[in-house]
C-alpha cells in the first residue's frame, strides 16, 4: 500500500502517519507526507499510489483544488477535516470516506478498513466521476453514465449520446463508489440497474441484460439469479 498524507498541520500529520503505520503494518510500501498543495499535484503526477489522505484547508488553499485531480487517479481518497459541511460534496466528487476532525484512532481506522476490505459504500450517492482529459479534469454526471466495462487497470465509461470515456480507476475501485445505483453483472461489468429493460435467457445457459438504449451486455452465469431478484 503506498499512501500519501496531505495535511499542512505538522502534528495532526505525525498523528496521522502514526496511525496509519499501526493499521498497515507490513503491508504498508510507502507512507509520504506533503503539506502544500502544489507539492501534492506535483506528487500525485509522478508517484504510484493506492490511497490519498487529503486535508481540505491547506495553508489557507482550497482542497477541493486537489480533490478533483485526485478523485479521477487510479488511488482512492479519504478527506479528513474539520469542515463537517463539506462532507456531502466530497462524497458526490467520489471520495471512499470522510473523517472530522478531531477523529480518533478508531473512526481513521475504519475509514482505512474500507481501502483494505473494498467494503462498498452503500450511503453516499456519487454525483460525478471526475476523468482526465487533455491535461484537464473533466466532471462526468452519474446521470449521464450508463455502463462501465473493465479494460485492464483502466475503466470505460459509456454514457448517453453513445460517448465514451477512459477513467483511471480500476472496476474494483468504482464497484465500491457506484454500490448505490449499480450492479456488478458480470466480471467485466458494471450497469445501472435502472436502464436495464430486460433480462434475456439464450441457449447454453447464456444471460443477457439489454438495456434501454438496446445494448446487450453479458451476465455472469453465477449473477444471474440475484441480478433477476434485485432487478425484478
Amino acid at each position: 500500500m503506498n499512501i500519501l498524507i496531505v495535511e499542512d498541520e505538522s502534528r495532526i500529520a505525525k498523528r496521522i502517519e502514526r496511525m496509519t503505520r499501526s493499521i498497515f503494518g507490513n503491508t504498508l510500501q510507502s507512507l509520504t507526507h506533503i503539506s502544500t498543495l502544489h507539492r501534492a499535484l506535483q506528487f500525485i503526477e509522478n508517484n504510484t499510489l493506492d490511497l490519498v489522505l487529503l486535508d481540505l484547508n491547506l495553508n489557507g488553499h482550497n482542497g477541493f483544488d486537489l480533490l478533483t485531480t485526485a478523485v479521477s487517479g487510479s488511488f482512492h481518497t479519504i478527506i479528513i477535516s474539520a469542515y463537517k459541511d463539506q462532507a456531502i460534496t466530497a462524497f458526490e466528487y467520489g471520495v471512499l470516506d470522510f473523517v472530522p476532525k478531531p477523529f480518533n484512532r478508531e473512526r481513521l481506522e475504519q475509514a482505512l478498513n474500507k481501502a483494505i476490505t473494498k467494503e462498498k459504500i452503500e450511503t453516499n450517492e456519487v454525483k460525478f466521476l471526475a476523468v482526465k482529459k487533455r491535461h484537464r479534469i473533466q466532471l462526468i454526471p452519474i446521470e449521464d453514465l450508463l455502463y462501465v466495462k473493465g479494460a485492464g487497470p483502466y475503466t470505460e465509461l459509456f454514457l448517453t449520446e453513445e460517448k465514451k470515456e477512459l477513467h483511471d480507476k480500476s472496476l474494483e475501485k468504482l464497484e465500491q463508489l457506484l454500490s448505490y445505483s449499480f450492479e456488478r453483472i458480470h466480471k467485466s461489468y458494471l450497469v445501472k440497474m435502472s436502464e436495464i429493460k430486460e433480462i434475456i435467457v439464450e441457449s447454453g445457459s447464456k444471460y443477457i441484460a439489454e438495456l434501454k438504449n438496446g445494448e446487450r451486455i453479458p451476465i455472469g452465469r453465477t449473477k444471474y439469479k440475484d441480478i433477476k431478484a434485485k432487478w425484478l
